[in-house]
């Protein structure tokens, strides 16, 4: 087993309305003279209230380039995840030099030396700190950062390990692009870190204990979501048969890795989802036959602050703990997809 110990979460200071977001995106995804009907439509139908954005809004008109892009994900990923392995380990009751691993995970920019290698001495690490830096998994990333975390844990029940992510998504929203993808990218993903402290059962036994994961690739489906990458940097790919592929696979997923453990899906009191959008929430909830309320935390979750991409579903189960704890003994699924498309799937016992 293994045991997260505290969740945290850190956001850049630049916050806005949907609306100021909606008029910066029709100035930079649009040309002039388009029609902005679609970009309205489809920035009040995210359900997003308010996000944060890497830089103050006016910096995106002239964010040109990808390299520019890049440059400022590498300097605000630093300080972010910073902050929230620093707060992070407080909650958790450890020091720099306690952690044994660190895993890091984002799909929305790319550095060499790694984002975990940077902030490494900042933070007070271990020289001989283990580390993993992750790219490619996207939004699912948060939950199969977990799972990974677990299995080493498994190995190293006397470690402490730390999962971070940090993902900027709007420095990838490509300017001139007036595609539905770009457009629907443009409406609901934000800006944001999470940090998750985690021990194996030698270190300490608080906090929800890992009990199983499982991850799920989806046939013939890697087209459903992802990244072109051309000279301008990431362009999205985001088709639209994205909540038919979760209504077509997550229920045989969910019963059956809840099936294998002795867990009926009415024994699920916390239901930790990545909010991936209204479309694929409403499908997840539909296929699983939650009852209302299930996802509230997740619907919140992308009211305030966006999709976060892997760090989304970090929020989730932050808030989680701090906002609706279940009662001790109770169990629960924490549950995100991405690119792949594919699904993971992590067990959780209070």
């Amino acid at each position: 087993m293994s045991h997260i110990a505290a969740v945290r979460c850190a956001f850049p200071p630049n916050r806005y309305a949907q609306s100021q977001l909606t008029d910066m995106a029709a100035r930079i995804c649009l040309p002039e003279g388009t029609d902005r009907r679609l970009l309205d439509r489809l920035h009040r139908s995210a359900r997003v209230e308010y996000r944060n954005l890497a830089l103050p809004i006016e910096r995106y008109d002239k964010l040109n380039g990808f390299g520019a892009a890049n440059d400022a994900f590498v300097s605000t990923a630093v300080e972010l995840g910073i902050e929230s392995v620093k707060a992070a380990l407080d909650a958790a009751g450890f020091a720099p030099e306690d952690v044994d691993m660190i895993m890091f995970t984002s799909v929305t920019g790319i550095a060499a030396p790694s984002i975990d290698a940077r902030l490494a001495a900042a933070l007070g690490l271990r020289p001989d700190v283990k580390r993993l830096p992750i790219f490619g998994l996207g939004c699912v990333a948060g939950a199969a950062g977990i799972a990974r975390v677990h299995d080493y844990l498994r190995g190293w029940p006397d470690h402490v390990a730390v999962l971070l992510s940090v993902e900027l998504c709007s420095l990838t929203v490509q300017r001139g692009d007036s595609s539905p993808a770009n457009l629907v990218a443009s409406a609901l993903f934000g800006d944001g870190s999470a940090a998750v402290v985690a021990c194996g059962d030698g270190r300490m036994r608080r906090g929800p204990t890992v009990v199983a994961t499982r991850g799920h690739l989806y046939p013939g489906s890697e087209h459903v979501m992802g990244w072109q990458v051309g000279d301008s940097g990431f362009r999205v790919l985001l088709d639209a048969s994205v909540p038919s592929v979760v209504r077509q696979y997550l229920a045989d997923d969910v019963h059956g890795f809840l099936a294998d453990h002795g867990v009926a899906a009415d024994e699920v009191t916390a239901w930790v989802c990545h909010p991936g959008g209204p479309k694929v929430l409403e499908a997840v909830s539909d296929v699983l036959d939650l009852p209302a309320g299930a996802l509230d935390v997740t619907w919140r979750s992308l009211a305030d602050n966006g999709n976060l991409s892997s760090a989304s579903v970090l929020h989730v189960l932050g808030e989680t703990l701090a906002t609706r704890p279940p009662e001790p003994g109770t169990w629960g699924l924490l549950i995100a997809m991405g690119p792949g498309f594919c699904s993971e799937l992590v067990l959780l016992r209070w």
